[in-house]
């Protein structure tokens, strides 16, 4: 049929027959014969996969991280117009960050053997799940469709189109869905690599321009977003089965069958698989819609009359996504060397111990383990291949005799401060150069050395869990840091990277995670032992490759001039502090006190109306809260899409209900939550003459 025929060449699948980087079914397949033992920096442990592009082997990283490795075959790399477009994935997918995407890592795509890698994500692909579980239903459906929108919404904001999109690019993860596979995807500009004359995608996935012109923009993933949408809905193909040319009929003139589908998604989906591109809703829209619906389907974690923001979407989802854990035992790491067996065999029986009771093992601000029953800050759901010494309490640093963890004291962590000026009365320190402003050296950098003696390796291991448990909260604990010291300098150096063209965004928040805790944790050892201890000063710094011999640096400081941000000893919030505020949370704890603390202060404010005469207040108002980790501060804030909150009264009312409602709800966490150390507010409402927000109130909590 002539519709077949797209620029007078002949319709045909793209020939590469690519696979998903992140994957199949969730299992790990055994290694075969030939298959590399490492990849870049990644040893491979099995496969999860094959096809024509290449082989997706599964690997673990220096620390443990589990990544899925896509390896070119060598005869699609000897290709140098395969080459060019391998090149162009790993660019696009590199600038690609978001919610329900697949987090990518590394690649190199001019090796002799080219590779990408990205984080792992376990689960079944949605068609894979139709076939074993049946279609979605329920709150799970909707966080399906809000889930795989924000995702591409995420992906047009970064001026790219996925192409691509259907069933087997898209994984059912137990935290949501995840949107993989740029094979095919290009720049929103137009550029591309793909074959002249090959028509891209993949039939009863392609939109009706697509199949009428070869065009290929953002509006055609929203329609295959539709597609998507309602297959995981009935288990059925809008647009049915058949020869090629018979589904590019039906898409392109007929309308879809949505029979089954829930009454209230048909309406984005019909505006998603408009015939017309320019009648199609946007995927943002999509997300906002879907979000909506979500939030009616009594398992939200918003009220039915909100809209949410993307930050809340993210909160929606996670709340009402339920699919089980899929483990692996393939992941398993091997026996570890005999040097390190007994020190391993210890830390597993304790881990075990502590996961057979439900507990939590974390560390809190005075260097010691708390083992906590309700929800917090998880560990690390994979082993770290590298075991530190065992954390120190404080003062045992000094005699080099390790403390045993697992009979440390629950301590509250909001009783132990981080000392303000630790050599305050220290006639003699062992540091010596506080108040010395001179940032650290290029050649200091390169010359620190891994940690050498028992108080150094205490010390790297709180920097290190204590960083890792920040990034967690924000997904962003993919980024390892590696610690090291100049003694001579007397400085710490926390190093990250190299992660392939990591965006700026996720840079600045591993600096203020690094210099949160380093500082915290140079300013005990300074206080428990001033006339021992000769570190003071930190520097974060970030490599962009492996063998980077001038890494670019970040932030550095001292642990004598104070670790918390404050002006005449009140702590105020900031842009840094709002801008990982703004980055979705992915601690459950987190995201409940968000939402309970938002519909709290929409209530005290509506309370007060009675004796402040303002109008009262609803979540559509746009007031949005999330949390920065590394000062433990919940961020409020409001675009004022309403323009309740433009005058001085109204501002200073709004500070009112949101210390008032903030600190409450702060305070009933801390007291049934051991591990939950969020004392902080700030509040910040939209300038139409700045045109930013303005931060009007901040404070901590008398807890």
């Amino acid at each position: 049929m002539g519709v077949c025929q797209p620029h007078g060449a002949p319709w045909q699948k793209r020939n590469e027959h690519p696979v998903s980087i992140a994957r199949v079914d969730g299992r790990v397949q055994p290694a075969r014969s030939g298959d590399p033992k490492r990849v870049g920096p990644y040893r491979i442990i099995g496969r999860l996969g094959s096809g024509g592009m290449g082989t997706v082997h599964a690997g673990l990283d220096p620390a443990g991280l589990r990544v899925a490795v896509k390896v070119i075959h060598p005869a699609q790399a000897e290709d140098p117009e395969f080459r060019a477009r391998f090149r162009r994935e790993v660019q696009l997918s590199s600038r690609v960050h978001g919610p329900c995407l697949i987090p990518h890592l590394a690649a190199d795509p001019d090796a002799e053997t080219p590779w990408l890698a990205t984080a792992y994500a376990p689960g079944l692909t949605l068609d894979q799940h139709l076939a074993s579980h049946g279609a979605l239903t329920g709150a799970t459906l909707y966080a399906f469709a809000t889930g795989t929108a924000q995702a591409l919404a995420a992906i047009h904001a970064s001026g790219v189109v996925h192409r691509d999109v259907k069933p087997q690019n898209v994984i059912l993860t137990p935290a949501g869905p995840r949107v993989l596979d740029f094979g095919i995807a290009h720049a929103a500009d137009g550029t591309s690599v793909t074959r002249t004359g090959v028509m891209t995608g993949t039939p009863g996935w392609i939109s009706p321009e697509h199949y009428r012109t070869g065009t290929a923009g953002p509006e055609g993933d929203v329609f295959a977003w539709g597609t998507l949408v309602a297959y995981a809905a009935t288990g059925r193909l809008p647009f049915g089965t058949g020869a090629p040319d018979v589904v590019a009929y039906r898409v392109m003139s007929e309308e879809p069958d949505l029979d089954g589908l829930p009454e209230e998604l048909r309406e984005p989906l019909a505006k998603a698989l408009a015939k017309n591109p320019a009648e199609r809703i946007s995927a943002e829209e999509a997300a906002q819609l879907c979000a909506l619906l979500l939030t009616r389907q009594g398992t939200q974690v918003l009220g039915t009359a909100a809209e949410p923001e993307p930050p809340q979407i993210i909160d929606c989802l996670t709340t009402a996504w339920n699919l089980p854990s899929l483990e692996d035992p393939a992941w398993s790491l091997p026996a570890p060397s005999n040097r390190r067996r007994a020190l391993v065999a210890a830390t597993v029986t304790a881990i075990a111990i502590t996961a057979a009771s439900g507990g939590i093992v974390v560390y809190n601000s005075d260097d010691r383990a708390d083992v906590s029953l309700t929800s917090g800050h998880a560990a690390p759901s994979t082993p770290s291949t590298e075991i530190s010494a065992p954390i120190s309490a404080p003062g045992a640093a000094a005699a080099g005799t390790p403390a045993v963890t697992a009979s440390a004291p629950v301590v509250d962590p909001r009783t132990t401060r981080i000392p303000k000026d630790p050599l305050a009365g220290v006639a003699n320190p062992a540091y010596t150069r506080s108040g010395d402003e001179t940032q650290p050296f290029a050649d200091e950098w390169s010359a620190s050395t891994i940690a050498g003696s028992p108080e150094e390796r205490d010390a790297e291991k709180v920097i290190r869990d204590r960083m890792t448990s920040m990034l967690a909260t924000k997904d962003m604990d993919f980024m390892k840091p590696t610690i090291t010291f100049n003694q001579r300098a007397q400085t710490v150096m926390v190093t990250g990277g190299p992660v392939t063209q990591l965006s700026e965004n996720y840079q600045e928040v591993f600096r203020r995670v690094g210099e949160m805790a380093a500082c915290s944790a140079l300013a005990h050892r300074l206080k428990n032992n001033p006339a021992t201890w000769p570190y003071g000063r930190f520097a974060i710094y970030w490599k962009t490759s492996d063998d980077d011999l001038d890494a670019a640096a970040l932030g550095y400081g001292e642990a004598t001039d104070g670790c918390i941000s404050e002006t005449a000893g009140q702590w105020h919030g900031d842009e840094s502090g709002m801008a990982t505020a703004e980055i979705p949370s992915s601690d459950k704890a987190e995201i409940r006190v968000a939402d309970a603390t938002v519909k709290a202060i929409v209530s005290t404010w509506n309370t007060d109306t009675t004796e402040t005469n303002d109008d009262p207040i609803s979540l559509t108002d746009g007031i949005s809260l999330g949390f920065d980790p590394v000062e433990k501060a919940a961020y409020i804030w409001t675009d004022d899409p309403n323009t309740r909150f433009t005058s001085r009264a109204s501002q200073s009312n709004l500070t009112g209900a949101v210390e008032e409602a903030v600190c409450r709800k702060l305070t009933l966490e801390s007291h049934s939550n051991k591990s939950w150390e969020y004392t902080r507010w700030a509040v910040a409402v939209y300038d139409a003459y700045a045109d930013t927000r303005q931060f009007i109130g901040s404070g901590t909590c008398p807890l």
